[in-house]
């Protein structure tokens, strides 16, 4: 057999808090039906492709990712990551409305990623 090794599919899992609730989990049920399957498909590509450069990924510094969606609504969509343990962390989702992406947005994918390597 010749070519390139098989390709494996890297898991997705959600960061999970404390109290057990899965932030990105949430926040995607609060999208609508076409916009959750865009971003689950960029996810999706993001797994198998791994690991996978622009337009679909930007790396954002620290072992943080960046999954780059462009929604029908003309919204676009980002979801940061982090590959812990063998696995993408979901540790963030949001929906970008300014050209930078926010300090705050940043932040929050950044404690998640702390938390878990803990």
């Amino acid at each position: 057999m010749t070519g390139e090794p098989q390709r494996q599919k890297v898991p997705l899992i959600f960061y999970r808090t404390a109290a057990g609730s899965e932030p990105v989990r949430e926040w995607l049920k609060g999208l609508d039906e076409a916009e959750r399957q865009m971003v689950g498909k960029d996810l999706l590509r993001a797994q198998w492709r791994w690991p996978v450069g622009m337009p679909l990924c930007r790396p954002m510094g620290n072992g943080l990712w960046e999954v780059r969606t462009d929604l029908p609504t003309k919204r676009t969509a980002r979801v940061l990551l982090c590959l812990y343990r063998e696995h993408l962390v979901a540790l963030h989702g949001f929906i970008k409305k300014t050209r930078a992406t926010p300090d705050e947005d940043l932040a929050t994918a950044r404690k998640r990623q702390k938390e878990l390597e803990r």
